[in-house]
Parts: structure tokens; C-alpha cells; sequence
């Protein structure tokens, strides 16, 4: 089958749990509405004024989030092949890290991380 028929059948299986999971959700599970169940959730609290604004700095987090999982998702496969790639290897993955180390320390000092 190869390298690439094992992924594709991984992610058909997984396709496949999510669509059965889905549906026996969707015809088992009890239907009450209720106009309790209808509003905004967030915590547990019940929200008292619903124009209220959301921050920026949920948003850049969000984006830093992103990107930093993008991080995670080049260094796995580098990983897996860390021999073979030798010393420039190494060091073009130092580098990719050592800047996205620079990016977090400039937007940690400009306090786009602070919950103020």
C-alpha cells in the first residue's frame, strides 16, 4: 500500500467515526429547546449585557496560537527524519525555531500577551 495508503486509510477511518458519531448524535440524543439553551454560554456564567465588546487581544492570541501550532506542525515530520537531513538539517530547523523565538519575545514585549 505504501506510506501514503496508510494515512489515506487513517484519515477514511477517522472520517468514518466522526460521520457515525455525528449521526448517531444527531438521531439519538434528546431534542429539548429551550430558550435558556439558546442564549451565549461562556464559563458557566450567564451573560447579563450581550453588546459587550470583545478584545483584540482575543483575537492575536488566537493568531500566535495558530502559528505556533504550525511550529509544531513542521518540527514533527522533521523529527521523524532528523538523521537523515545531517548537519543542514539541523541547523535550517535551528533557525526556523530560533525565529519564531525572536517573533515570541518581540510580541511578548510589546505585552500583546498581557490580560490587562
Amino acid at each position: 500500500m505504501g506510506g501514503y495508503g496508510t494515512i489515506l486509510v487513517l484519515f477514511v477511518l477517522a472520517g468514518g467515526i466522526a460521520s457515525v458519531l455525528h449521526f448517531l448524535t444527531s438521531t439519538l440524543g434528546p431534542r429539548e429547546p429551550n430558550p435558556l439553551k439558546s442564549e451565549p454560554f461562556e464559563c458557566g456564567n450567564i451573560p447579563k449585557n450581550l453588546t459587550k465588546r470583545v478584545s483584540v487581544k482575543f483575537y492575536i492570541v488566537a493568531l500566535l496560537f495558530i502559528l505556533f501550532d504550525m511550529e509544531t506542525v513542521f518540527l514533527f515530520p522533521w523529527a521523524v527524519i532528523y538523521r537523515d537531513l545531517g548537519w543542514l538539517g539541523f541547523w535550517s530547523m535551528l533557525s526556523f525555531v530560533s525565529i519564531l523565538t525572536l517573533g515570541l519575545v518581540y510580541v511578548w514585549k510589546k505585552g500583546a500577551l498581557d490580560w490587562e
